[in-house]
């Protein structure tokens, strides 16, 4: 199998030299070439021919966001990475860097203690994205175990007495689990979602600290819905926004007649802080039957589990396809364990979701947002 060729793009001799220590030390990638700064990149790509690219985003002469507009004009396909500081500026720039087409990012270590400590953490969160993005064409692995006690239930499962107040259609929440391209992925689903959406919306998104409210920012300005980071003892409301906080679990639990949100900090699952399978499990216990969950795009099987337990109790769950997905490790391998009542491209499951939710709503009730399709980066001034 030819080796993984990788351009890193840093202005910092340090960085550069760590990243290729890192890589070379894996068998499967090759550093294909480096680069100082956006200009030198642009101009080799063709000469270096990369599978991938490793981009810092604060460099003199042109910058990654700069880089990366060039980039996609010549090579909209190719992955690149952002490497990004874990701070307000840079989860903002790094936000505005996914809007613009970069596949994924990594957060440069700070304050791990040393050297070795900083290598060992890029090592474990570059190479799986690296090796995933270039081989988003091989079908996503689901273990065995995974396989077997995934339970398969019909598209009109019976509905459990248990369910919350409000909603139509047998569905009395949204749930979304996403990672990998999730950012863009959410900024063109939730516009196209119908006006005065009638059940609550609840998303996990792979994302750290800062990255979460910043994107609920975002996403409140492409969407007529009220979007927020979320926060312990939220109560849920009709055509509401919150996305689970990065370096929390987020969940829901049930108080009198009203539902509310949980959140802790107990140990990653998945790797994984927020992780979707709480979520849906939470969900799935509190409203039964009458939960819709969907699955896009991301890396590994954060879900897989979450989308079980939506099944088992009579839920309904749609995933994106693998051709509108940046990475279809997590729908893919719901999908591959039969728990998907529909796999679709990115484009059609707004509309799947308002034909799910409007079921049994009053007539004229199903309207649309005036934002339809509009996406991360046509929608906000970056």
């Amino acid at each position: 199998m030819a080796k993984i060729r990788v351009l890193i793009v840093d202005d910092s001799v340090v960085i550069r030299r760590l990243l290729t220590d890192i890589l070379s030390q894996d068998l499967e990638l090759e550093v294909a070439g480096i680069a100082a700064n956006g200009q030198i990149a642009l101009a080799k790509l063709d000469q270096v021919n990369p599978d991938i690219v490793t981009m810092d985003i604060e460099m003199p002469i042109m910058d990654g966001l700069e880089t990366l507009k060039a980039l996609r004009k010549t090579h909209p396909k190719l992955p690149v990475i952002m490497f990004s500081t874990l701070t307000e500026r840079g989860s903002v720039q790094t936000l505005d860097a996914l809007a613009l087409g970069a596949s994924d990012y990594v957060a440069k270590p700070a304050n791990v203690g040393s050297v070795m400590a900083g290598m060992e953490r890029i090592s474990a969160e570059l190479i799986p994205k690296i090796k995933s993005l270039c081989r988003r064409s091989q079908p996503a692995t689901v273990t065995p175990a995974a396989q077997a006690s995934a339970v398969v239930r019909p598209v009109f499962a019976p509905r459990t007495a248990m369910g919350a107040v409000g909603g139509g259609g047998g569905v009395d929440v949204l749930a979304i689990g996403v990672s990998t391209g999730g950012p863009n992925a959410l900024a063109t689903l939730l516009p196209g979602l119908m006006r005065n959406f009638p059940v609550p919306i609840l998303i996990v998104q792979h994302l750290p600290p800062l990255f979460t409210r910043l994107l609920a920012e975002r996403l409140a300005s492409v969407t007529s819905m009220n979007a927020c980071e979320g926060c312990a003892g939220a109560v849920l409301e009709t055509g509401h926004v919150w996305v689970a906080p990065g370096g929390f679990h987020m969940e829901v639990e049930r108080s009198f007649n009203r539902v509310q949100l949980r959140l802790h900090e107990e140990a990653p699952e998945n790797s994984c802080r927020p992780a979707v399978d709480v979520l849906f499990r939470s969900v799935a216990k509190v409203y039964g039957s009458r939960v819709l969950a969907v699955i896009l795009t991301g890396m590994g099987q954060d879900g897989l589990r979450g989308c079980e337990s939506v099944r088992e109790a009579g839920g309904q769950v749609v995933v994106q396809d693998e051709e509108s997905s940046v990475v279809w490790g997590m729908p893919g391998a719901v999908s591959q364990a039969g728990l998907a009542e529909k796999v679709l491209p990115l484009g059609d499951i707004a509309a799947e979701i308002n034909r799910r939710v409007a079921g049994g709503l009053p007539s004229g009730a199903w309207a649309f947002s005036p934002r339809i399709n509009s996406t991360l980066s046509g929608s906000i001034n970056i």
